[in-house]
């Protein structure tokens, strides 16, 4: 049995369904030991809308990853993500004391930035320094002992609702787990899929979830936007369901079987068997006509992340292109899709840079869960700083920040 201090776990809780990946540390990095997945239930949108059902799925999938990992697991890394994730860039100066940047000037200029009006019914969630910048030289990823005697950051945070990181904590800890950090699922993606020159060129991933997309864009190595859309792969099956009349799970297996983005993409116009509701005889379908049904949700999904990264005004800083990750992204012709709206090109994003059962997720759909876990061997080897440095626990600060919230409204 692997030792539980070698053990780094993260849980992909999504709307269709819960991952938990395990990870062991090794010399060379991190490997690979064990997954569980489990049909989700109890969330919407990628938000807890039934904590029990959620709990039971939860446990479920951690069950299966310990029987394949053979191990016993008490601590997650859990992603969070949902149409309440808000993200922002802010802008800190402070003055260099002794012409010498030192840590302690690194965190006053970063809590400089900080300083920004947060409403009480939102937790900020990450905290993401882009660049510094001394004496007006930009562009520096690392100011420990440089000169000068003005030091500016550049960051990026992400917060989210109190409610919905709360609930997340809380069915984690009913399924008998701690949670070490919360982590927005499409930085966690990132890290799994993205090079680091495509980070440093500039990107943008899209991971279509189930029932969100996530959008992360990348320039200069550091995040530049993060947003979250909330249409996802259950919006494409559901509408296979109503428009050909058959059972939700019957057009889940359709759609992963025989659907195809565009119908200009089809290879052949076969012909489909649809089970029908209610009992009554299965009815032959074109594939023609259930391409038809998923093209404008798919056309839908893709133009409004274009929207948003031309919001954002990036649209010209990801000269790289797009990655698209997550369980949808599998959807054949959906990258060919995508390098019509984006004018761009387009690959779809698995996996890398682990050890262990690579073969086993080596596939979009466990992008978030395997990024979890190299979230976590980054923080905990100190390899990888960005991220907002805990200072109490995760239950305490949400449960703390929703007592304030209550109190300012209703008080």
């Amino acid at each position: 049995m692997a030792r539980k201090d070698d053990l780094i776990v993260g849980l992909d809780i999504g709307t269709t369904k819960i991952c938990a990946i395990v990870g062991e540390r090794t010399e060379n990095g991190v490997d690979i030991i064990g997954t569980g997945t489990h049909i989700s239930k109890g969330l919407r949108k990628g938000v807890v809308i039934d904590i029990d059902a959620t709990v039971q799925s939860i446990k479920m999938a951690v069950e299966e990853a310990e029987m394949m990992a053979d191990c016993e697991i008490s601590s997650v890394y859990a992603g969070i993500a949902g149409g309440h994730i808000r993200g922002f860039n802010s802008h800190g100066v402070v003055a260099l004391k002794d012409r010498e940047v030192r840590q302690s000037d690194i965190r006053r200029v970063i809590d400089a930035a900080k300083a920004v009006a947060i409403p009480m019914d939102r937790e900020v969630i990450h905290v993401i320094p882009q660049e510094f910048v001394i004496d007006e030289q930009d562009g520096i990823r690392e100011p420990l002992g440089m000169s000068g005697v003005r030091l500016e950051s550049k960051i990026h945070i992400v917060t989210a609702a109190v409610t919905s990181a709360q609930n997340i904590v809380k069915s984690c800890n009913k399924a008998g787990l701690n949670v070490i950090d919360i982590v927005l699922e499409p930085l966690a993606s990132a890290q799994a899929v993205l090079a680091s020159d495509e980070r440093d060129l500039g990107v943008c991933m899209i991971y279509i979830g189930g029932g969100t997309t996530d959008i992360a864009v990348f320039a200069d190595g550091s995040i530049n936007n993060t947003s979250v859309l909330g249409l996802g792969g259950y919006h494409l099956t559901n509408d296979i369901a109503v428009g050909l009349r058959t059972p939700f799970d019957e057009a889940e297996r359709i759609k992963k079987q025989f659907g195809v983005a565009s119908a200009r993409y089809l290879a052949s116009d076969d012909v489909l068997t649809v089970p029908s509701v209610g009992g009554r005889r299965p009815r032959e379908v074109s594939r023609k006509i259930l391409c038809e049904i998923i093209e404008p949700r798919a056309e839908e999904i893709l133009s409004l992340a274009r929207q948003e990264i031309v919001r954002s005004g990036l649209d010209d800083k990801i000269p790289s292109g797009l990655v698209l990750t997550g369980g949808a992204s599998a959807l054949a012709g959906l990258s060919e899709l995508a390098e019509e709206i984006f004018e761009a090109p387009v690959r779809i994003g698995t996996p890398t840079n682990v050890g262990g059962l690579l073969d086993v997720v080596r596939s979009p759909m466990y992008a978030t869960g395997v990024g979890l876990v190299g979230y976590g061997y980054s923080q905990e080897s100190g390899r990888f700083k960005g991220f907002r440095i805990r200072d109490e626990s995760i239950f305490g600060r949400v449960k703390q920040r929703m007592r304030d919230w209550f109190y300012t409204e209703f008080a």
